[in-house]
């Protein structure tokens, strides 16, 4: 674990660095309501986990660019944060930061407003969804969660917005009992690219292909 005094000092050379490669829609992020960006990095928060002795949230992924367009985000609204590569060997990458917005706590079960909703559903996402990797591929577009009820609460929310959603099932029970999934119906994907897109960057350059097919 990195001291404060390192987080510091890799804070201020990863922010200069993820400003200048981010995308244009979180360079965008001081336009959004405080809210709707709170609501979209708790929704990122299941490829994550705060650590409550000192409220630290982190968040690790092999892919260090959605960690640099988070961290532009949480710039833009004023919070530090710094990215590291966990161990010498292993290609996965950790975003940290103390930012008292993740010390607010956030029920997804309690949200009313639609924008938030959207920016949640958004952050799962990127956390947790799933695309094929080449654009030319059969389209698909997935979420995946080993808690039910979420994924039942997001599923009930997209039919709200029209964007259709499959069946609820788990794909292998042998493999893992506690594993669901739900896809986005056919006709409802370019809805859902509309409507939710995506705030990571490998996930929107697969959408923006897609919009331009």
């Amino acid at each position: 674990m990195l001291s404060e005094n390192q987080s510091d000092a890799d804070n201020q050379q990863e922010r200069s660095h993820a400003n200048g490669k981010s995308s244009e829609t979180t360079r965008q992020s001081p336009l959004i309501d405080r809210e709707v960006i709170k609501a979209y990095l708790f929704g990122a928060m299941h490829d994550g986990m705060i650590r409550y002795r000192d409220q630290r949230y982190r968040i690790a992924q092999k892919d260090r660019s959605w960690l640099e367009a988070i961290q532009t985000i949480l710039h833009n609204i004023g919070y530090r944060s710094w990215i590291y590569k966990e161990g010498k060997t292993r290609n996965v990458y950790v975003l940290e930061s103390v930012a008292p917005i993740f010390r607010e706590g956030f029920n997804p079960y309690e949200v009313k407003n639609t924008e938030e909703r959207i920016a949640y559903i958004r952050g799962f996402f990127d956390a947790e969804g799933g695309t094929p990797r080449d654009p030319k591929d059969k389209r698909y577009i997935q979420l995946v969660q080993k808690d039910y009820k979420k994924i039942a609460l997001l599923a009930s929310w997209l039919n709200e917005l029209s964007i259709m959603t499959g069946k609820i099932h788990n794909p292998s029970k042998n493999v893992d009992p506690d594993y669901w999934r739900v896809f986005i119906r056919m006709p409802s994907i370019n809805n859902f690219v509309c409507r939710i897109g995506s705030w990571h960057p490998r996930k929107d350059a697969i959408f923006q292909q897609w919009m331009k097919i």
